[in-house]
């Protein structure tokens, strides 16, 4: 039996980022770690794999617990090795020569093909890499596992191979998973928890019932606090009339206890905490009108790579006012493919088959959010593309969630999810009625992923969306197209896409 215990456990970043946070991890527990971008997930994560001290508390290891830490990034030395040297280069030289065997066993576990082993990591996928980094680690044998963005680049088809991994590999052993991913969660955790910077929130269920109970919990916290604060009121009012009628009547007694109540009702008050609000700040959209019924179709559209090789055809589809399209499909299909010619239709391309009508006026968003330019500064990037004044460019970037000197930090230095965050206020001040959006959620945390789904339906926004996002694509879609055996086709729901992924994976 290995244990993981966490005794008053905080960290303060200038602000604080979470304090006084008791738990025990034991075989078994499938923990969820919940925070808002840089609300402390891999602070904390850091301080349980011994890389970093924790700011107050400790964290106790049972006797000989060995820790397997999967980080976020790849180490550049790594990136310049074979697949397989890269996990071999995680093991002691002993066992490496002695117990190479271990090696393909691990690359096994996620059905890596034998001719991505010879390949140098710099040459993988992003989500290729990351299943490295993660077998990197499991073939190290750990006794417990901290996952920091699992799911960061994974397609659709890994990610059901991830959560497998997790339920059926690593389902005896304490595991700890940060991830913005909500049905990922749900498939794989039976813990939560809310990191905050005042009182963090532990729950002994998944993500989905966890939010639920998180909700309840701050309502009854917010009653409460209501009745405390009216309480304190009537005290103080109590305390004024008994002082009046004390110096009045000369009453020593009634003085006394006028000082009495007013002792409870300040005490009252300061018993009262600031009830927590996510601090990331606003995602907002924008949707220009358009009398158009029709914003775009697409005419048995040929989409292939960029050497000429085809990969599907359209069929005749028409994109109507107020449609939200996901388009689904394996990858390397070419959806982002797809995405790109609908850019390039939009901004006045000839690009055969595709018609837009005159009134669309294009958000486009790639994955990387290659529109940012990464020498400026968000300031800069906000003033000189969109026209708009300084005091109202900083009023903007701080709605954004950006503090004044990440306004002025080069775009290229900020996190992933800055940058998208940054993206999504550029296409705010666009202001389109067709939107392209291709993983719009990636790298953004749960609160921003929730708030992006309420402002795509309040606005009623129309496009096209590509997203490996379950709980995203649910949220907001209003059709669902397949690319399938070279063929794009309009299905009913993503239930039969998803199934049939999940029995590729477990085949």
């Amino acid at each position: 039996m290995g244990s993981i215990s966490l005794r008053h456990v905080g960290a303060v970043a200038g602000d604080s980022l979470f304090q006084d946070i008791n738990l025990v991890l034991s075989d078994g527990d499938r923990l969820g770690l919940i925070a808002g971008n840089g609300g402390g997930k891999t602070t904390l994560l850091r301080a349980v794999a011994g890389l970093a001290a924790p700011s107050s508390g400790e964290i106790v290891l049972s006797r000989g617990l060995t820790i397997g830490y999967v980080e976020q990034d790849v180490p550049a030395r790594v990136m310049q090795m074979r697949l397989w040297d890269a996990v071999a280069d995680a093991l002691p030289d002993e066992a490496r020569h002695d117990e190479a065997w271990r090696i393909d066993v691990a690359l096994d576990e996620f059905a890596t093909p034998g001719e991505f082993r010879e390949r140098m990591l710099a040459e993988l996928s992003g989500g290729w890499q990351r299943l490295a980094l993660i077998a990197r680690v499991w073939v190290t044998q750990p006794d417990a596992l901290l996952l920091d963005e699992p799911t960061n680049h994974l397609d659709l088809a890994r990610i059901l191979q991830l959560e497998a991994w997790i339920n059926q590999a690593a389902r005896s052993i304490p595991v700890v998973i940060a991830s913005h991913d909500r049905r990922f969660l749900d498939a794989t955790t039976n813990r939560t928890l809310f990191l905050r910077p005042g009182v963090s929130r532990l729950f002994a269920l998944p993500f989905s019932q966890a939010r639920q109970a998180l909700a309840e919990a701050d309502a009854a916290d917010a009653n409460r606090q209501e009745k405390d604060l009216k309480e304190a009121k009537r005290l103080r009012r109590n305390a004024g009339d008994l002082y009046n009628v004390g110096i009045n009547s000369g009453s020593d007694l009634l003085l006394s206890k006028a000082k009495q109540l007013k002792s409870r009702a300040a005490a009252i008050e300061d018993a009262q905490k600031s009830l927590h609000k996510d601090r990331t700040g606003d995602i907002r959209l924008a949707n220009r009108d358009t009398h158009a019924r029709v914003l775009a179709t697409l005419d048995h559209v040929a989409v292939a790579v960029p050497d000429g090789r085809p990969l599907f055809r359209t069929g005749l589809i028409h994109v109507f006012k107020g449609d939200r399209i996901v388009v689904l499909g394996r990858n390397g299909t070419g959806k982002s493919q797809l995405m790109r010619l609908l850019a390039l239709a939009m901004t006045g391309e000839d690009i055969a088959g595709i018609r837009v009508t005159p009134s669309a006026v294009m958000g486009y968003a790639d994955q990387a959010m290659s529109q940012l330019p990464n020498d400026e500064t968000p300031h800069q990037f906000i003033t000189r593309r969109f026209d708009v004044a300084d005091q109202r460019a900083r009023g903007l970037l701080a709605g954004a969630g950006f503090a004044i000197e990440k306004q002025a930090r080069p775009i290229g230095q900020l996190s992933y999810g800055q940058r998208t965050r940054l993206g999504l206020l550029a296409l705010r001040l666009t202001e389109p009625n067709f939107y392209l959006l291709d993983e719009p959620t990636n790298h953004v945390d749960i609160a921003g992923q929730e708030q992006l789904e309420a402002e795509i339906l309040e606005r009623d926004a129309s496009g096209i969306l590509v997203s490996h996002d379950r709980a995203f694509v649910e949220a907001v879609a209003t059709r669902f197209m397949l690319i399938d055996k070279g063929r794009l086709t309009e299905v009913d729901w993503p239930d039969t896409f998803y199934r049939q992924m999940r029995e590729d994976v477990e085949a």
